[in-house]
């Protein structure tokens, strides 16, 4: 094989990592949408058909994170460390475990009054995964536009930053004035999973702050 032909092979390879990374922040947003509205939805089959539609976009995003695993093990030559390619992959896949399983309390638990802090909560892990998307489209310029990338991070932290001061006045609301013990554990362990998440986001985000940093 040609020595032009063989380096041919490695560009190639190493390109399909990101639209890889994109097509996971697409399901990632897509599910977090759907939260929001399982969320806000109080009949059962309508929720059971929202859940399924979350649950199948977690199932695409481990197919996403298979395919991912898969090139890095058949390419020698990345666009960044196999560490960091292995690991925000693992850190996306991940975030979109954590919105599934906050899908899957609200259909378990169908609790009878969902607190609207839940859903500002949601629909901040839904900004989160705007950004996310934002930040995957860009990453192949990440050499070029640090900045600016790094700026988007910031920000993701900035909303981890308000979940945790949402979810504590979350958490005083419920205990003030929840009276049902089953319904309170409920809302907890709800508003537990919802704030966790926007925990994985910034984990994605530092990831991608890890790589810039290396890069610089």
């Amino acid at each position: 094989m040609k020595i032009d032909r063989f380096l041919q092979l490695f560009v190639v390879k190493e390109k399909k990592f990101y639209p890889l990374y994109i097509e996971q922040a697409v399901n990632i947003e897509a599910a977090a949408k759907l939260l929001v509205e399982l969320l806000q939805e109080r009949k059962p089959e309508n929720q059971k058909t929202l859940y399924k539609k979350v649950k199948d976009y977690e199932h695409s995003g481990d197919q996403i994170t298979a395919r991912l695993y898969e090139e890095l093990n058949k390419t020698f030559v990345t666009p960044f460390d196999r560490e960091d390619i292995n690991r925000l992959g693992s850190s996306m896949d991940t975030l979109l475990d954590f919105i599934h399983d906050a899908a899957k309390r609200v259909l378990m638990y169908r609790p009878k009054n969902v607190n609207q802090l839940m859903v500002a909560m949601a629909q901040c892990i839904v900004e989160d995964a705007r950004i996310l998307g934002q930040i995957m489209d860009e990453l192949d310029q990440l050499q070029k536009r640090p900045q600016e990338i790094n700026e988007k991070c910031v920000r993701i932290k900035q909303i981890e930053h308000d979940v945790d001061n949402l979810y504590e006045e979350f958490m005083s609301d419920v205990f003030a004035n929840e009276k049902d013990a089953i319904e309170l554990v409920k809302l907890k362990n709800i508003g537990q999973v919802l704030e966790d998440a926007t925990d994985r986001a910034k984990d994605v985000s530092d990831i991608v702050r890890g790589i810039i940093i290396k890069f610089a």
